[in-house]
């Protein structure tokens, strides 16, 4: 059963998960449906593995393209610049420093659209659920696979 929860997300997200669906409705579904065409009209279907392939990669196109759909149709899309504060939410930018005094940065993003590698991370992350409702200035702790990290919160931006 599907859950009816919201997924906040920001526009940039949304507008990728539109040019994704987009893209597999015009040129992934047609093309797939144009190779089953093709592999039936090599005869017996029992035995045909380019029909059986085309049919598989027809399912897997149905099923991102409902999962799309869905994530689509429950989507909260957040605009950071309208938010003001000194805590942490969804769509701030959060500027900590580790145990080392070694600032980072990372903006809370929805899960579709964190990348740890550009500082961005889902609020569902480990580190995300720790700083959301946080304020300037505290601290958190994280359990992470390599042991327990500790931030301090410098900063927070809307941006």
């Amino acid at each position: 059963m599907a859950t009816v929860d919201k997924m906040p997300m920001l526009q940039e997200g949304y507008d990728r998960l539109q040019t994704e669906v987009r893209h597999l409705k015009t040129v992934e579904r047609p093309s797939v449906i144009e190779a089953i065409e093709v592999a039936r009209g090599h005869g017996d279907l029992s035995e045909n593995a380019e029909y059986h392939a085309a049919k598989e990669r027809q399912g897997q196109i149905e099923a991102q393209i409902a999962d799309i759909d869905d994530r689509l149709s429950r989507a909260m899309v957040i605009d950071p610049t309208t938010l003001s504060g000194d805590k942490v939410v969804f769509g701030a930018t959060v500027h900590l420093l580790d145990e080392d005094e070694k600032p980072i940065k990372y903006q809370i993003v929805g899960q579709t659209e964190a990348d740890a590698r550009v500082g961005r991370i889902s609020y569902n992350s480990p580190l995300g659920r720790a700083l959301i409702g946080r304020s300037v200035g505290d601290e958190v702790e994280v359990s992470t696979p390599s042991g327990d990290r500790y931030y301090a919160i410098e900063k927070v931006e809307f941006i």
